[in-house]
């Protein structure tokens, strides 16, 4: 009987820590998904700014390469890189990723944003009318849009060309018009001038560079500028590079652009983070009119910290499972190294002990007889206890030997029993003695 309740209480034991191993595992493995995002997401959020910005055509050339893996990219339209970059800092938006220019945000006012490199020069553009006869390097007193609030447009304008005296925002008639609106308007000599931030290939840009008497403002004392922005880079438009032929522009221009960066909040997944710095790699390491091949996208850190996904990156490019692997196998080989940090973390240090606690557990089983045995073979060398209530040394003896005989334990194991039962025969010898 009591054999019966030891086996019972090991069975017990048995199915009281299987369950606590499983539960174990299972909070691990919980653990490392939680905290080490083995999953990415199917979709992400862009923010592009206006419709006809760079950064609106950029956007859809990420979505383009991004879809190749089977991850979506939702494209937010703003009204410029100054309202992208509040989308980006709140919390509740879905935004996680935009191409801002440099001198829009900082560190101290966007602690949960960081940056995947540079892109490409985004100059600060101002076209103006052309007036025959009369050369106008101060805007004073015309109509000029320098962009909708919310744009880098308006952001760096006030910012430059006011500090600058080339426009007045005490007395110019600002106008916060959308590219797609200031653009025609200035073609059509319905207003006098368009300040624009954006790349060398914007439509916008493009359109107004070959438009007949429009001029383009050549900055002076950018070396200053330079000094004064760290952000800001001094960048020359060559004499003839918008059409050769009809020498435009007539000389070189110099031009104040920050770069553009590729930022991200700090908590994206790092496989979609090595996602669109592959596809930045395909869409700007070709060299521009303002920049040479592999120039960007670069390592740098303009107002932003680089992400540790893209010092990575940079280093040695992508993780290996995704240079080798289709993206959602890699995700899924990934998925079941981390898993594997539980498991291991768990069943490893059980697996090394479980012999030996399996052990003890036999042989305390067979060691608690040998207790009773010893008591018994006590009494007959003392010759006290002759009887115990009703039940003789001898049944006593057989019931001891009965316990053994319905053992059930592994082979490894036999050989103790079998010492068991030859020593219960020597007591018995004893007794009978």
């Amino acid at each position: 009987m009591a054999e019966e309740e030891s086996s019972t209480r090991w069975d017990r034991y048995f199915l009281y820590g299987s369950i606590g191993v499983l539960a174990l595992t299972g909070v691990a493995a919980w653990l490392a998904f939680a905290l080490l995002r083995p999953t990415p997401p199917r979709t992400v959020t862009m923010a592009t700014g206006p419709e006809d910005s760079s950064a609106a055509a950029l956007g859809k050339r990420y979505r383009e390469i991004l879809a190749r893996d089977g991850v979506g990219v939702r494209l937010v339209p703003t009204a410029g890189a100054v309202a992208s970059a509040a989308l980006l800092r709140d919390a509740k938006s879905d935004v996680s990723i935009a191409i801002l220019p440099g001198g829009i945000t900082d560190q101290k006012e966007s602690p949960d944003l960081v940056s995947l490199g540079t892109l490409f020069y985004e100059p600060l553009w101002l076209f103006y009318r052309e007036q025959k006869g009369e050369n106008r390097p101060v805007l004073r007193d015309m109509r000029i849009s320098i962009g909708p609030e919310g744009s880098g447009s308006r952001a760096l304008a006030l910012e430059f060309f006011v500090r600058a005296g080339i426009i007045d925002q005490a007395s110019d008639k600002q106008l916060a018009l959308m590219p797609s609106e200031s653009v025609p308007k200035l073609i059509h000599g319905e207003i006098d001038g368009v300040a624009l931030l954006g790349s060398w290939e914007m439509p916008g840009v493009q359109q107004l560079l070959a438009a007949h008497d429009v001029k383009l403002i050549n900055i002076r004392r950018a070396d200053a500028w330079v000094q004064l922005y760290p952000f800001l880079n001094k960048v020359t438009l060559p004499a003839g590079v918008v059409n050769m032929a009809e020498d435009i522009p007539p000389t070189d221009l110099v031009l104040l652009a920050p770069k553009a960066s590729l930022i991200v909040r700090g908590n994206l997944h790092p496989a979609i983070q090595c996602l669109l710095m592959e596809a930045a790699v395909e869409i700007h390491s070709e060299p521009g009119v303002l920049h040479k091949a592999g120039e960007f996208p670069a390592a740098e850190s303009i107002d932003l910290p680089l992400s540790e996904p893209a010092r990575q990156f940079y280093k040695t490019g992508p993780p290996f499972f995704q240079r080798t692997l289709p993206f959602w196998l890699a995700v899924f080989v990934q998925q079941l190294l981390v898993l594997l940090i539980p498991v291991l973390g768990v069943l490893y240090p059980l697996l090394r002990f479980a012999p030996g606690l399996f052990g003890w557990f036999m042989r305390r089983r067979i060691y608690r007889l040998y207790d009773e045995l010893i008591l018994l073979e006590t009494e007959i060398a003392s010759g006290s206890g002759v009887t115990d209530g009703k039940v003789t040394r001898v049944e006593r003896l057989n019931g001891l030997e009965e316990k053994a005989k319905k053992f059930r334990m592994p082979k490894s194991f036999e050989p103790l029993v079998y010492d068991l039962r030859l020593h219960i025969s020597l007591v018995r010898e004893k007794i009978e003695g």
